[in-house]
C-alpha cells in the first residue's frame, strides 16, 4: 500500500503508528486518542472475510491500529468509520490516504441516524465510547464529547450495535470498570451476551480502571474471565 501525500493544518500532524511506518493524523486542538484506543484493536478479535464498524471512531485510531496489527494475516479486512464530529472524520480520511489504504469506508453522523443500510451489515463492532457523566458544563464541546455521555449513551450504542451486527457477531466494547455490571445487563437486553471480560489497571496490584468486553450477538451464556493487563 502506498504512502500518499496529504495536506495537514497548521495544528495537524502525522504521528508514527509503531507498525510498518504506518502514519496516523491528529489535530493538536482536537481530542486525541490514549493507549485505550490501542488495548481495545488488540483485544478484538479479528477473523478472516470480517466486515468491521468502527463506533464513536473519532480520528480512526481503533479501526487503523486493529487492521495494522491483522493486515499481514487478513489482507481482507473491510472497515466502516462511524463519527459525528466532521472534524474527526477528515482526520480518519487523511490518515486512509496517507496509508494507501482503499479497504476504508466512513459515515458521518450521530449513530442515532443509522441507515437501514448498515442493519446486519458487519461481523464485528469497535467500539471505545465516550463512557463518562456529567461535569461538562466548563470543558470544550467537541472535546467533551468524546469522553462524556452528552449525545449518545451506553443504551443507544449497545442498541445500534445490535441493530449492525450479523447474528452471531462480535461486538469490542472498552468501558469504565465500575460500569461493568451496567454493561453486561444493558448488552443482554439487546440479545448481545458476553463471551470476554479482560479489566485494565494502572499499576501492578492496583483497582482496575478500564473494562475490555466482547459480546456475540444471539450467543449462549458462558463467559470467560481474561488475567487483568496493566496499562
Amino acid at each position: 500500500m502506498p504512502e500518499n501525500k496529504v495536506i495537514l493544518s497548521s495544528s495537524e500532524v502525522a504521528e508514527d503508528m509503531g507498525f510498518d511506518g504506518l502514519k496516523i493524523v491528529q489535530d493538536t486542538r482536537l481530542y486525541r486518542f490514549t493507549s485505550d484506543s490501542v488495548l481495545l484493536s488488540k483485544f478484538a478479535r479479528v477473523k478472516r472475510g470480517d466486515r468491521v464498524a468502527d463506533f464513536c471512531a473519532g480520528c480512526g485510531i481503533v479501526a487503523f491500529h486493529c487492521y495494522a496489527v491483522h493486515k499481514d494475516k487478513i489482507p481482507d479486512l473491510r472497515f466502516t468509520l462511524f463519527e459525528m464530529q466532521p472534524a474527526l472524520l477528515s482526520l480518519a480520511k487523511k490518515t486512509a490516504k496517507l496509508n494507501g489504504f482503499d479497504n476504508f469506508s466512513f459515515v458521518e453522523g450521530k449513530l442515532q441516524n443509522i441507515t437501514a443500510e448498515h442493519c446486519e451489515k458487519y461481523s464485528l463492532v469497535l467500539c471505545n465510547p465516550p463512557y463518562e457523566k456529567g461535569g461538562f458544563e466548563n470543558d470544550d464541546y467537541a472535546k467533551a464529547v468524546c469522553r462524556k455521555e452528552i449525545t449518545i449513551n451506553l443504551e443507544e450504542i449497545t442498541r445500534y450495535a445490535s441493530y449492525a451486527l450479523q447474528y452471531g457477531g462480535r461486538l469490542a466494547l472498552l468501558h469504565r470498570a465500575d460500569r461493568l455490571a451496567e454493561v453486561c445487563y444493558t448488552l443482554r437486553a439487546v440479545n448481545i451476551e458476553v463471551k470476554r471480560i479482560q479489566l485494565v489497571s494502572g499499576k501492578k496490584g492496583a483497582k482496575p480502571y478500564l473494562v475490555m468486553v466482547e459480546g456475540v450477538k444471539g450467543g449462549k451464556p458462558s463467559c470467560e474471565v481474561l488475567e487483568t493487563i496493566v496499562n
